[in-house]
């Protein structure tokens, strides 16, 4: 464990890992069925994002790119994600080919030079203003393009880069509003669109040892998880809310929020919040959950 994770964070080949997936996930990922209207709403997705290193981490990349592979090929993608807190409410760039946010530091320089082209996504910028309140404001970037949280993921899920992709800022942390931007944007889900919450279940950076780069799972990691889990099992969306005083981990799970609470996004987008999700990807990186997961349909 600690040579793969040492791998990792250290690689003889920067973001060689994927070159590997790569080989084999485009002919996949060319001949995935596109949904139609026959399949029903797509299910709202909640999913641990990543950073650089998971490039070189080819399991977790098979993993994403194995659930995207299980569900239909979605017409576009609205994703929100820890890393745009902005209000009024904000919409990344529609534009093709608009350049990413690369927004770390300290990475190998291959990773500034990654490249997510994805196709004009006005048409899904024109849903989702539809979904906003009259008198309510939405600003429309011009150049702001998909930050890591959209764009890591992503590339790994979908890596043809061939479905339209739109960012949404996350406009407060505050759980029921998020619930209720969320439930705005379930509609979209009957017309094929595929809306995610990007964060990760747990991530404790700065309370990060050398003995979780080598597979050490803290405690406050691991019960976070264990009660986030179970109260996801049980749709239990007040105590999910709840989770500042009632989570075991806490504050060091999440010394800030903005990783946990595109949850809310997600659960509201389910249609019904208390319903049962499935768990899609669990387990840890560098000592902090994974746990993604999708709603029922």
């Amino acid at each position: 464990m600690g040579a793969a994770m040492n791998s990792i964070l250290a690689p003889a080949v920067p973001g060689g890992a994927y070159d590997r997936f790569l080989v084999d996930a485009l002919p996949k990922a060319r001949a995935q069925r596109e949904w139609t209207p026959e399949d029903g709403p797509l299910p709202a997705l909640y999913l641990s994002h990543g950073a650089p290193p998971l490039f070189d981490d080819g399991p977790w990349l098979r993993e994403l790119f194995g659930w995207a592979q299980s569900l239909p090929k979605p017409r576009s993608v609205l994703i929100v994600s820890a890393h745009w807190e902005a209000a009024p409410l904000c919409i990344s760039a529609p534009g093709a080919h608009t350049p990413l946010v690369y927004d770390f530091g300290g990475f190998h320089p291959r990773y500034y030079t990654m490249k997510y082209d994805t196709p004009d996504a006005s048409a899904l910028a024109q849903r989702v203003a539809g979904t906003v309140p009259d008198g309510e404001p939405l600003y429309q970037h011009r150049s702001r393009g998909l930050d890591h949280g959209a764009w890591v993921p992503l590339m790994a899920m979908y890596p043809l880069a061939d479905i339209p992709v739109l960012q949404l800022s996350m406009p407060t942390q505050d759980p029921d509003r998020l619930l209720g931007l969320g439930a705005r944007l379930a509609s979209l889900r009957e017309e094929g669109v595929l809306v995610v919450g990007s964060g990760f279940m747990t991530h404790g950076l700065p309370f990060i040892t050398p003995a979780m780069f080598h597979g050490e799972v803290p405690g406050w990691s691991s019960d976070f998880d264990a009660w986030a889990a179970d109260a996801l099992a049980r749709g239990d969306v007040d105590e999910l809310a709840a989770f500042k005083d009632r989570a075991p981990g806490m504050p060091y799970a999440h010394p800030t929020v903005d990783h946990y609470i595109p949850l809310f996004i997600t659960l509201g987008a389910a249609g019904r919040p208390d319903a049962a999700v499935t768990t899609a990807i669990d387990g840890y990186a560098m000592g902090f959950s994974k746990r993604s997961f999708q709603t029922a349909v």
